[in-house]
C-alpha cells in the first residue's frame, strides 16, 4: 500500500458540524478536508457509509452496496436548484450537538422525498441523462436495492423475514406485482442513491485535489435484514423461511464478558467458492468506488469466525469455523490486481491470521490503548515495537476516548479490574515520562513518532475529550453514533499543534 510516513483523522461524516441535526457531506464536510490540509494530514478514515436500519449503526447497514441518503448535503440541493432554501426551516429545531436518530431521519427523509418528486421537473437535461446513466451503471445492485427500499417503506419498515411469504422468499409473480405497485418508491430510491453518489464523487475530487485519501470500512459481515441477504439468500446460512441458523459474534473479551453477539448472517463459503467468489469480487469493486483503502473489519473472520447457534442469547457458546483463507484474497487480486487493504486485525489473532495478512502484504492495526496492558500481545501494540507495514491508532470507534479510557472508572465499560487499572496507568506513565495531563497528545506523539507508515487518531483524542464524546460502546444498541463535532471546535492551536508534530515526526 502506502510506502511515504503520513497520518490522518478518524472522523465519520454524521458527527461533521452543521445546523441540520446530523452531518453531512457537503459544505461542513469540505471545511472539514481544509482542516486537514491546514494540519498537515493526508488521510481522512470514515465508517461504512451505507444506508442505517434499527440501531443506527454503519456496521448493520440495510445494503453494503449503496449509499446513506441521510448523508445528503441539503445545501447543495439548493445549490444545484432541486430543492427551495425554505423547505429547511422544519430543520432549525434540530441544531447542532447530538443526533437524535429518531426525529432527523423521518423530517430528512421527507424533504428527500421532495426533491425527488420534483426532480425530474428541475433537473436539467444534462442531470437527467446522468442519473439515466448512473442506473444503468449500478443496475446489478441498484435495481434489487431500490425495490427492497420501497418495499421496506411501504411495509413501515418491517424487516424482510416478516414480509409476506411471496415477497420475502422472492417469488417472481410477488416481485413484479411490488414492482408495478411501488413504481414511483423506486424511483425515489434510484434518485436518493444518484444524489448521494453525485455528491459523494464531488467530495472525493475534493480530496484528491488537495491531496487526502479517504479510508473507509468494509465489515466482513452484512446484516440480516439487508437488501445483499434478501437478494442473494443462497449465499448465507439461512433456513427455508429466511431465519438465521448460525449467527456472527465474537468470544468473550476486553469489551465483554460474554462475548459479542451481532446478529449476522454467515457466508456459504462453499457457495462463494463455487462462483469464484463473485459477490465478494463485486463488493470490493463497489467499495473502491467509493473510497481509495478499504479498512476490512473483523479481518480474522476470513481465517475463521466466531459461530454462535442462531436462537443464542449470547456469544459465549459459540466456536472457530475456519473461512475461506487465502482464496478468496487471491480471487480478489486476479480480478481486480492489489488491493489497498488495511486488515483490521483486532481480538484474538492467531499465527495463522497474522500469516494470512502478511502473505498479502496488508498493513495492520496497532492501538495504543492496549499498548499496556494485561494481554499478552500488548508489547506488540508499544510505539517501540510496530512495525512499518502497520497503521497505528490512539483508538478505534470502538474504543473509549483516550481521556475517557485513561479516567474513567475500571469495570464500567470494560473488563479491567481495579488492580490491573492501577498496573497498566503506572506503565503508561513510566513509558511516556509524563504525568498524564494531556494523555492525548502523549499518545498521539508516540504514535506519530513511530516506524508505523501511518498513524490515525480519532477527532475526539484530537481534542481531548472525555467518555462523552464516545461514539460506540459494542455489546450496546442504544446511544451510539450519536457524537458531533460544533463549528470551531477544532480550533486554530489544535491545528497549529497537530502541524507542529506531523512536520516534526516527517509526515507531512
Amino acid at each position: 500500500m502506502r510506502k511515504a510516513r503520513q497520518s490522518g483523522l478518524l472522523l465519520h461524516p454524521t458527527s461533521l458540524a452543521g445546523p441540520y441535526g446530523i452531518g453531512d457531506i457537503g459544505p461542513a464536510a469540505r471545511a472539514f478536508v481544509d482542516d486537514l490540509v491546514e494540519m498537515g494530514q493526508h488521510v481522512w478514515q470514515v465508517l461504512p457509509l451505507g444506508p442505517t436500519g434499527y440501531g443506527d449503526s454503519p456496521y448493520q447497514s440495510l445494503s453494503t452496496f449503496a449509499g446513506n441518503p441521510v448523508l445528503i448535503s441539503f445545501d447543495d440541493l439548493v445549490a444545484d436548484g432541486l430543492l427551495d432554501r425554505r423547505r429547511l426551516d422544519s430543520l432549525a429545531a434540530f441544531g447542532e450537538g447530538r443526533i437524535n436518530y429518531g426525529e432527523v431521519i423521518p423530517e430528512r427523509m421527507a424533504i428527500l422525498d421532495t426533491v425527488c418528486r420534483s426532480f425530474l421537473r428541475r433537473a436539467s437535461s444534462e442531470l437527467r441523462d446522468e442519473f439515466d446513466a448512473y442506473c444503468a451503471d449500478q443496475q446489478a445492485w441498484l435495481d434489487d436495492y431500490a425495490l427492497f427500499a420501497a418495499i421496506k417503506t411501504s411495509r413501515s419498515g418491517r424487516p424482510w423475514i416478516r414480509w409476506a411469504r411471496g415477497l420475502a422468499g422472492r417469488d417472481p409473480e410477488a416481485l413484479a406485482d411490488a414492482e408495478t405497485e411501488l413504481a414511483t418508491g423506486i424511483r425515489y430510491a434510484k434518485i436518493r442513491q444518484f444524489l448521494f453518489e453525485r455528491q459523494w464523487h464531488a467530495l472525493r475530487v475534493y480530496c484528491h485535489r488537495r491531496r487526502i485519501s479517504i479510508i473507509g470500512d468494509v465489515p466482513i459481515f452484512v446484516a440480516h435484514d439487508s437488501a445483499d441477504v434478501w437478494s442473494h439468500p443462497a449465499l448465507f446460512t439461512l433456513d427455508e423461511r429466511g431465519g438465521l441458523t448460525v449467527q456472527s459474534g465474537v468470544p468473550p473479551d476486553y469489551f465483554s464478558k460474554t462475548g459479542q453477539l451481532w446478529g449476522n448472517p454467515l457466508y456459504r463459503w462453499d457457495v462463494h467458492a463455487e462462483t469464484g467468489y463473485a459477490w465478494w469480487i463485486a463488493r470490493m469493486r463497489r467499495a473502491l468506488e467509493l473510497l481509495d483503502i478499504v479498512r476490512i473489519d473483523h479481518f480474522r473472520g476470513f481465517e475463521a469466525h466466531w459461530e454462535v447457534p442462531g436462537s443464542a442469547r449470547t456469544a459465549a457458546g459459540g466456536r472457530w469455523v475456519k473461512g475461506p483463507g487465502a482464496a478468496i484474497f487471491r480471487a480478489m487480486e486476479k480480478a481486480m490486481g492489489d488491493l489497498p487493504v488495511i486488515a483490521e486485525d483486532l481480538g484474538v489473532i492467531t499465527d495463522e491470521v497474522e500469516a494470512l495478512r502478511d502473505e498479502f502484504k496488508f498493513p495492520g492495526m496497532s492501538i495504543l490503548q492496549f499498548a499496556f496492558g494485561e494481554d499478552p500481545k500488548a508489547e506488540d501494540y508499544r510505539p517501540d515495537h510496530v512495525r512499518t507495514n502497520t497503521v497505528v491508532y490512539t483508538g478505534t470507534h470502538d474504543n473509549d476516548t483516550t481521556v475517557g479510557w485513561f479516567t474513567s472508572e475500571p469495570g464500567k465499560h470494560d473488563t479491567r479490574s481495579v488492580k490491573s487499572v492501577r498496573e497498566e496507568h503506572k506503565a503508561i506513565l513510566d513509558y511516556l515520562r509524563t504525568d498524564g495531563s494531556e494523555i492525548h497528545w502523549d499518545l498521539i506523539r508516540v504514535g506519530m513518532k513511530s516506524r508505523a507508515s501511518l498513524c490515525v487518531f480519532p477527532v475526539q483524542d484530537l481534542l481531548g475529550l472525555g467518555s462523552d464524546a464516545r461514539i460506540n460502546r459494542p455489546g450496546t444498541d442504544r446511544g451510539n453514533w450519536q457524537w458531533r463535532l460544533y463549528p470551531g471546535q477544532i480550533s486554530d492551536g489544535i491545528k497549529q499543534r497537530m502541524r507542529r508534530l506531523t512536520v516534526s515526526s516527517r509526515r507531512l
